[in-house]
């Protein structure tokens, strides 16, 4: 045999055990990392939440309120109609606040505004506000999503 052929043996089989030590790690190792992450799990939808009382929001106030994971905030416009939106900004999920002085929904972030409607009127927010469905049962107000 002439040497550049042993050597050219020699590079294969070092490839091939090579590779085939790395591919038995891998089959060790991949169940192994797959136990250690946990599974995503999906979130527990929220069906009703109590936010608030009618007698404790008067016209042109708000409250946050917490809605499942994310919080929802609940306001009553100076004409004493309510609305609920999910207080999270489509910008890049900061808590939304209602302004009273200026009777918009802000968002401190980066100035994002909406109108009382939801939808976004100024500030970078791309898309309007996510609104919840309002059940009110005697004093109690309920806030849903929207179906």
């Amino acid at each position: 045999m002439v040497d550049g052929e042993k050597k050219n043996r020699r590079g294969f089989l070092q490839v091939f055990l090579g590779g085939g030590i790395l591919g038995y790690l891998g089959m060790i190792l991949y169940p192994v990392v797959r136990f250690m992450i946990p599974p995503e799990l999906p979130e527990a939808g929220v069906s009703s939440v109590l936010a608030a009382k009618v007698s404790e929001i008067s016209p042109n106030q708000s409250k946050i309120f917490k809605f499942g994971r994310k919080p929802g905030i609940l306001i009553r416009t100076p004409e004493g109609e309510l609305k609920a939106y999910e207080a999270i900004c489509t910008h890049l999920d900061c808590t939304v606040q209602y302004r009273s002085d200026m009777q918009i929904i802000w968002c401190a972030c980066h100035n994002g505004q909406y109108d009382l409607n939801g939808l976004n009127i100024a500030g970078p927010p791309p898309r309007p506000l996510t609104p919840l469905e309002i059940n009110i049962k005697g004093d109690d107000i309920y806030v849903s999503p929207t179906a």
